[in-house]
């Protein structure tokens, strides 16, 4: 109890953890700052289109990086390997960013920026192993509240207070002086109208709530980076090493068991993991669906929870002595042998399907993340040799970016659309309302069919790329499609009847 009955709470496990790993910045001076964040939430505003995808979205994030960049420059607060280290996921965000600019399959688009994301996390906050990595997801948000009484101390504290009001009432005067006689000039003359109506968007509610809620975003990501680069947590404090609780009579049985339950997995069903067709045609009651579908979604499920086991074994199994050590070794190297067999047989399922029945851009991307966790198994079992484990969790993020990159060069969509044209070629068999819906990266290939496939496929698609895009907006795969369409002239474009007659699968048909 303090004096007249103040009482001072005790502090929080929250304001302990920030006492001891993240001090938070020094109160600064100057507009380094308040400048960065200004360029970045106008960067936002003018290149990010969120109706579009395109070389805008890699624009912003440019502009994010280097209005950070310019306001931390003199910190001396990171030692030169960790801003190499934070410098190299910087660059990953801005390579996953390229992807929209050069892809228009949604779903790669979308992994592609949450990826970006996560990298941009990393590069602000760092993190190099499990806790960390999941800290900096969370202190990013976290920052770009907290920094913004920070991010205006500047202001308050520069040589000329009052310049922030000067700039606001400046800018509010061009726009009102912008405004008025822009709309008299283009009363006044058509030509000029139009000129206005192509580089002016149009002003109502939406535009304009679209408008500031870009230029928030890119402000408060702003913030988070050059609040935290200031003064960066001790994110090294975080990742302790894990303390041996469970002994041999523990935790051996149980992984003894796992590792003779794989072994007879893969021993009984070898045949039916790399028979293929013939034995699933052989199996009676067995269907392609059954045999590749649902069974590749439980080895998925399998090969994720072995992950689980692994990361807990590796931190909680005591390994004081010899005996220890070496079943430790033994038993987790067989686990990831065998992992590895049961990710080649989801793997085999999941290409078995597709080969009888068609490529998807889905499942590509499903049997990119399978061969992802069957090399992280191979990862494990290497640090397993020597104990030395810490840099597997980065390593890993790093092969997803990789991943992410790779598929883009592939051309998911586009090798999807190639691989079931030769498939029509070679049997006139298609799944023509499923092309229908591909991205405009589908279009070159899906233009080489005959007619009523062709028809069917390219409907959607014409429809999606009628008018031109902004500059901002610029897309390298639906420039190929105009291209491709404009080539075969719009009588080659049908609609959902040629679909009916064009499809030779029967599966539900619940497009349109």
């Amino acid at each position: 109890m303090r004096p007249f009955g103040a009482y001072e709470p005790p502090p929080t496990a929250w304001q302990k953890f920030r006492e001891k790993h993240w001090g938070g910045p020094k109160a600064a001076q100057g507009w380094a700052v308040p400048a960065a964040v200004l360029a970045s939430g106008l960067g936002f505003l003018l290149f990010l289109p969120l109706d579009r995808v395109g070389v805008g979205w890699f624009l912003a994030w440019l502009t994010l990086t280097l209005s950070v960049a310019f306001a931390v420059r003199t910190s001396k607060d990171l030692p030169r390997p960790e801003r190499l280290y934070r410098g190299g996921w910087a660059v990953a965000a801005l390579a996953l960013m390229l992807v929209p600019a050069f892809r228009n399959a949604w779903w790669l688009v979308t992994f592609s920026v949450l990826g970006a994301i996560g990298c941009t996390a990393l590069a602000i906050v760092g993190g190099r192993q499990v806790r960390s990595i999941l800290f900096s997801l969370i202190a990013a948000p976290y920052a770009s509240l907290k920094g913004i009484p920070w991010v205006r101390n500047h202001l308050r504290t520069s040589r000329n207070p009052g310049m922030a009001g000067r700039v606001l009432f400046s800018a509010g005067l061009t726009v009102v002086v912008l405004l008025v006689f822009g709309a008299l000039l283009s009363s006044a003359d058509v030509a000029f109208s139009t000129l206005l109506d192509t580089v002016v968007p149009d002003f109502n509610g939406g535009s304009v709530f679209q408008w500031v809620f870009l230029a928030v975003a890119g402000a408060l990501l702003a913030v988070s980076g050059v609040y935290t680069l200031s003064a960066p947590p001790k994110t090294s404090g975080m990742d302790t090493e894990g303390e041996g609780r469970f002994g041999l009579l523990e935790w051996a049985p149980a992984c003894a068991a796992l590792v003779v339950l794989f072994a007879g997995f893969v021993a009984v069903q070898f045949t039916v993991l790399f028979g293929g067709s013939t034995h699933v045609l052989e199996t009676a009651g067995l269907s392609y669906s059954q045999y590749a579908r649902s069974g590749f979604w439980q080895l998925v499920a399998v090969t994720l929870l072995s992950l689980v086991l692994l990361a807990a074994l590796s931190r909680w199994a005591k390994r004081d002595t010899g005996t220890e050590r070496v079943m430790l070794r033994v038993l987790l190297g067989l686990i990831c042998a065998l992992s590895v067999v049961i990710v080649a047989s989801a793997l085999s399922r999941m290409w078995e399907y597709q080969r009888v029945y068609s490529f998807t851009g889905e499942r590509i991307f499903v049997m990119a993340s399978e061969m992802l966790l069957g090399v992280v198994f191979v990862l494990i079992a290497v640090a397993g040799v020597k104990w030395r484990g810490r840099w597997i969790p980065s390593t890993t993020v790093g092969l997803a970016v990789v991943m992410l990159l790779g598929l883009a060069v592939l051309d998911p969509e586009g090798y999807v659309a190639r691989s079931n044209a030769k498939r029509y070629a070679d049997t006139g068999r298609i799944d023509a309302w499923y092309l229908r819906a591909l991205s405009a990266d589908a279009t070159p290939a899906l233009a080489t069919l005959p007619d009523p496939v062709r028809r069917c496929t390219l409907s959607w698609i014409a429809d999606d790329l009628r008018g031109d895009d902004p500059w901002y907006a610029w897309n390298l795969g639906r420039e190929r499609a105009r291209d491709a369409l404009a080539e075969l002239g719009p009588g080659a474009i049908g609609n959902h009847k040629d679909c009916r007659s064009a499809d030779q699968y029967d599966l539900p048909k619940t497009r349109r």
